[in-house]
């Protein structure tokens, strides 16, 4: 069929269809995928497009190479931390956050994350933020917002204590822990945790079941779960992300992004 929706105007992203299930796929592969500027805004409009595609009634998100995302580009906000760039990003970052998760609980189709490898802070919450999650057993998740200073606002906050309780998250919240795929099919972080070889795999013969069936059915009940993400998505998200981009005006943050560029291990002063 001739679609009205023209996947590739998009640099950052690979979106391609097979039958009713569209893949996808995260393409920053030499930066572990990690999140620049234009990849965000790409993540905020693919939901709005592919929403739009009647011929999808499945969805498949991945990454390319080795690592699901890397989460946010630390060299870029090392370069920003401390000057007028970076307070400009700040007061724009919240919103532009908001709505991909917005535009992520709103899509009708379900979407299957296929967590083929690592995924951190803000890679970790996209993984999250989708409807059935399969992960590699030796691939590592988590939120470590904290070890560079800033708080876990962007997503974190929101969908971990929502599947791990509210204890468990703020440990792994406030620890900044990554842990292996195995320990988060464990603890209902993800649903399913395999070889990595058979992620994708598994992904997309989930994808493939849920397109057969009748989309009125699956899109509906995603509907109604959804409403209680998208609550706790209004409680939370912004009181989170303005805490995270108040953090990002300490001299802590300056330091532990510096750290990280230089591969040393940051000294917190609580400046």
């Amino acid at each position: 069929m001739q679609r009205a929706i023209d996947y590739t105007k998009y640099k950052h992203l690979i979106i391609q269809i097979e039958g009713q299930v569209a893949t996808v796929t995260l393409n920053r592969p030499d930066q572990l995928n990690a999140a620049n500027v234009e990849l965000h805004g790409e993540l905020e409009q693919i939901w709005l497009d592919i929403a739009q595609d009647e011929g999808v009634r499945a969805i498949v998100l991945t990454g390319a190479g080795k690592a699901f995302s890397a989460g946010g580009n630390i060299k870029d906000m090392a370069n920003r931390a401390g000057t007028p760039a970076g307070l400009a990003h700040s007061l724009r970052a919240p919103a532009h956050t908001r709505r991909v998760w917005q535009n992520m609980l709103e899509v009708n189709q379900p979407i299957i994350a296929a967590i083929n490898g690592d995924a951190a802070g803000f890679g970790a919450t996209l993984a999250l933020f989708c409807d059935v999650t399969v992960m590699s057993e030796t691939a590592r998740i988590g939120d470590p917002h904290v070890k560079i200073g800033v708080v876990a606002g962007d997503g974190g906050a929101v969908i971990l204590p929502m599947l791990v309780g509210p204890s468990r998250a703020k440990e792994l919240l406030m620890r900044g822990r990554l842990i292996t795929g195995k320990e988060a099919a464990a603890m209902n972080m993800v649903n399913y945790a395999l070889p990595a070889d058979q992620v994708v795999g598994e992904a997309m013969a989930i994808a493939r079941e849920l397109a057969a069936l009748s989309p009125w059915a699956v899109q509906w009940t995603k509907l109604s779960v959804n409403k209680a993400l998208k609550e706790q998505l209004n409680l939370v998200i912004d009181t989170s992300i303005a805490y995270e981009m108040l953090t990002m005006q300490t001299q802590d943050f300056v330091n532990a992004t510096k750290a990280f560029v230089e591969k040393r291990k940051p000294e917190f002063k609580g400046e």
